[in-house]
């Protein structure tokens, strides 16, 4: 998807529908001049609803809806008829899209399947008619109940990545340069640190027809739970991947510590990340001659691992099966 093009953020003030008032009618005929009371119901505001789409992959369509508003209900009518529901505001989200309150944070929702549908804000109750309150000792009432007001308030909208495996890593640690071999995402790539500044999501072809999504997340750097570059608009998109794909190039000073510090900082976010399954992939191995791997494999962390070329396809079919085995927990 083209970065231009992607918005995991938007602020919107949303109101739903006022409820439509009740009715003060009497029944009226040729031959009964005065009837009872017949005043109908208001119509109940309409809603603001979100639903799942997984045709969406970005909140672009709402970059620019600063104001989402719900019709409201029609006023009830003569001869007990009740008033039009007003129209409700279905505003279509992409999977993973959850919906905080502007003031307090507090998160109201989450949208995880398609077609789901939740109400943000519900409508206004209509009123009751003035036949409602008819009764032996108030045969006549002259009145009726006005409509419920509806809700409103600032929401943020934001966007999680839903992927089956999130690759994480430093500025220029190969990430883009793996999901363009092994899908037909086109991320921009470049031989200098951040190219990558909005997520890229692939669909990666794997035997017999099988195939999992892939995620791009932007490089994290040290201090990223702090905000440090971007870090915390980057790390919420790891939250909703099922595997962690770690990767360290192998020009890196020290593998395992730059893998422990990509890990500390998923822990200092939020350590409920650490629970995921974790691979790694030590990148870029075409830079070095392959009698020298041996070396290098007494310096990675405990952790199941493969060295990786993008540019050469160095073991690259075997890293899509410990994906994928790892994504359904199946042997390798």
């Amino acid at each position: 998807m083209a970065s231009s093009n992607f918005v995991d953020y938007v602020k919107v003030f949303c109101r739903s529908g006022k409820g439509g008032g009740g009715s003060v009618h009497f029944y009226r005929g040729r031959a009964i001049p005065f009837g009872g009371p017949d005043g109908g119901n208001g119509g109940r505001g309409g809603h603001v609803i979100l639903r799942g789409n997984r045709q969406l992959w970005t909140l672009l369509h709402l970059k620019y809806t600063k104001h989402i508003m719900a019709k409201d209900g029609e006023s009830g009518k003569g001869a007990e008829r009740t008033g039009a529901e007003g129209g409700d505001y279905v505003v279509e989200v992409p999977l993973g899209t959850v919906i905080r309150d502007a003031e307090t944070g507090e998160v109201n929702m989450e949208i995880t399947e398609h077609g789901e549908e939740r109400i943000l804000l519900p409508g206004g109750r209509g009123g009751k008619g003035n036949t409602h309150f008819k009764s032996a000792t108030m045969q006549s009432p002259k009145f009726s109940q006005p409509g419920e007001e509806g809700q409103e308030g600032w929401k943020i909208i934001e966007l999680k990545i839903l992927a089956d495996v999130a690759t994480v890593g430093f500025p220029n640690a190969g990430k883009s340069t793996l999901l363009s071999v092994v899908s037909e995402a086109k991320p921009e790539i470049a031989d200098y640190p951040f190219t990558t500044l909005t997520p890229n999501l692939g669909m990666v072809a794997y035997r017999d027809d099988r195939s999992f999504i892939m995620a791009d997340i932007p490089g994290i750097i040290e201090g990223a739970h702090e905000g440090r570059g971007l870090g915390l608009r980057f790390l919420r998109h790891i939250e909703r991947n099922s595997v962690l794909l770690f990767m360290v190039p192998i020009t890196a000073e020290s593998i395992t510590k730059e893998y422990n510090i990509l890990l500390n900082e998923l822990k200092m976010y939020n350590p409920e990340l650490l629970d995921k399954p974790r691979l790694l992939a030590i990148t870029k191995c075409d830079l070095v001659e392959e009698s020298e791997l041996k070396k290098y494999k007494r310096k990675i962390p405990k952790i199941k691992h493969m060295f990786i070329s993008a540019h050469t396809n160095m073991n690259i079919l075997k890293l899509k099966d410990l994906i994928w085995s790892t994504i359904n927990n199946e042997p390798i």
